[in-house]
């Protein structure tokens, strides 16, 4: 037989693409040449585009910033793994405005500033935002030149106080810049509810999708044009909660519905330019019971959702009860009624899991090189 050390280095790479992330780490170590190969830019790349985001936890005990613990959930291997912990810079308040999204931590207020997931080593900071805000909507993307930033919505912070009746503007980072740019604020009809409590989020072919939880109300940002949407009104029968999602090829609602039955949570595709939807899911009841160990009414307002890529999470943030989780991927040939979905549990939690008192959750998408890069010593 021929040794694996006697294959062309094309074969070698073609070999290795299809290892998970975790596996990967491993073969870095084997010899130089492997580390070579896994640590270039070309083999990253590839990768990338193979393999699926991974889901991320980060909870924050509001008595001491020593017990916050940051998790990511590896859905090629199947596996969680203990992440380093971002230490909030001094004369930040621990409840403070913390989101997560698109491979990086934000702290919006007093100040903003921002640090990598997998290396969170030093926090970067830009310019005074025009509006301090906690609790906003927040996205990165791309416009050709650099990643940007979005900051939509959310609370009013001036000092430690908090103005809810405050409709604040839109406003994008430009890293070339340096500066803030001001935009139009969301439209009016979002004014009884601005924050990410109330709203999610989806960044779609070139648009910042706002949704309103439970008023079911929708609007796009055109990133380029930099103008609103009309509001329009997504509302599936029966539904108590949704949240929008943007995925690979799709944008896709996700939420709890009420009907004779009994209580189910579903999927819908959304048409993002006529905002028809169809439904392309139900998950297993087995499944959304095990998300929960009672029967109160109110169990279901502790359930989150969110996705990216073919994968729609789902889990139970009550810190009580471990946080279990349930994973969806969506496969489809044309959309619709075409699509099918594939639902399984997610496992539990490290036991080590401190308890806390919020849980931020996100989705990222995530690059070999940004671990191999550093060195990966941080990831258990």
């Amino acid at each position: 037989m021929t040794e694996i050390t006697n294959l062309s280095l094309d074969l070698i790479e073609s070999i290795l693409s299809h290892l998970p992330i975790p596996s990967l780490i491993q073969a870095s170590t084997v010899c130089k040449l492997w580390y070579t190969i896994l640590s270039s830019s070309s083999f990253s790349s590839n990768h990338n585009q193979k393999h699926k985001p991974w889901f991320f936890l980060h909870g924050i005990h509001n008595i001491s910033s020593k017990n916050n613990q940051s998790f990511a959930f590896d859905p090629s291997s199947n596996s969680w793994f203990l992440l380093p912990t971002p230490q909030q810079p001094l004369h930040y308040p621990n409840n403070t405005s913390f989101i997560g999204t698109s491979s990086y931590f934000f702290i919006t207020a007093p100040n903003f500033v921002y640090t990598s997931i997998l290396r969170p080593l030093a926090w970067s900071s830009t310019p005074p935002l025009h509006f301090p805000r906690i609790n906003p909507l927040l996205g990165v993307f791309n416009d050709g030149l650099s990643l940007k930033f979005i900051v939509v919505g959310g609370v009013r912070f001036i000092g430690n106080l908090v103005d809810i009746e405050d409709r604040l503007d839109v406003e994008i980072y430009d890293p070339l810049l340096g500066s803030w740019d001001l935009a139009p604020p969301l439209p009016v009809d979002f004014r009884s509810g601005n924050s990410s409590s109330s709203l999610s989020s989806a960044l779609f072919k070139g648009k910042f999708f706002v949704f309103g939880i439970y008023s079911c109300f929708v609007s796009s940002f055109d990133l380029k044009l930099r103008v609103w949407s009309d509001v329009r009104i997504v509302r599936p029968s029966g539904v108590v909660f949704s949240f929008l999602i943007a995925c690979r090829e799709r944008l896709v609602l996700a939420g709890v519905c009420n009907s004779p039955s009994g209580s189910s949570f579903n999927l819908w595709e959304v048409d993002e330019k006529s905002m028809e939807i169809c439904e392309i899911g139900v998950m297993p009841h087995d499944l959304l019971s095990s998300l929960f160990d009672g029967d109160e009414d109110d169990r279901f307002a502790s359930l989150k959702c969110v996705g990216l890529g073919d994968l729609i999470y789902v889990f139970n943030e009550d810190y009580h009860r471990m946080y279990p989780a349930c994973v969806c991927e969506i496969r489809s040939r044309g959309g619709g009624e075409n699509s099918k979905c594939y639902w399984r549990r997610v496992p539990q939690l490290p036991s080590l899991m401190n308890r806390f008192h919020k849980v931020v959750s996100f989705c990222s998408t995530v690059s070999l090189d940004s671990i191999l890069g550093e060195g990966h010593h941080g990831l258990h």
